[in-house]
């Protein structure tokens, strides 16, 4: 038997890829995500293969991914997919200490984050 099949949640123009336990804060890797969202898949790999944060690679993997999803799962176009959202979210955050002088210690956080990056295929407008 089993239980049912859960409906989609998306519609059937979207896709979408979820990459968990980055390790990199939430803040930082929002500064990255904010970079891509709303453009074509195809700018926003390159400016994520040309960008300076140590994040961008792993962005950019996810981001592949998602594009993939869209090919071979949902038969979209490639060409004309845009990057509809990228949601940042918190997880588990590492916490470790630092010796300090006079025998105490100082906390150190290491968080982790969360990325869910869904493209979308745009409509394309008939020139007749």
């Amino acid at each position: 038997m089993g239980k049912p099949k859960l409906e989609r949640q998306l519609s059937d123009t979207e896709a979408k890829a979820v990459h968990k336990m980055i390790r990199v804060s939430p803040q930082k890797l929002n500064l990255v995500a904010q970079m891509i969202r709303g453009k074509k898949a195809s700018k926003a790999l390159s400016d994520l293969e040309f960008s300076p944060k140590r994040i961008a690679g792993t962005v950019r993997k996810c981001l592949q991914s998602a594009i993939a999803n869209a090919e071979n799962n949902h038969d979209l176009d490639v060409d004309s997919l845009i990057v509809a959202e990228a949601h940042v979210g918190n997880s588990v955050v590492m916490k470790r200490f630092m010796a300090r002088g006079r025998g105490k210690a100082s906390r150190i956080q290491k968080p982790f984050s969360h990325l869910t990056i869904i493209v979308r295929e745009a409509e394309q407008e008939e020139a007749a």
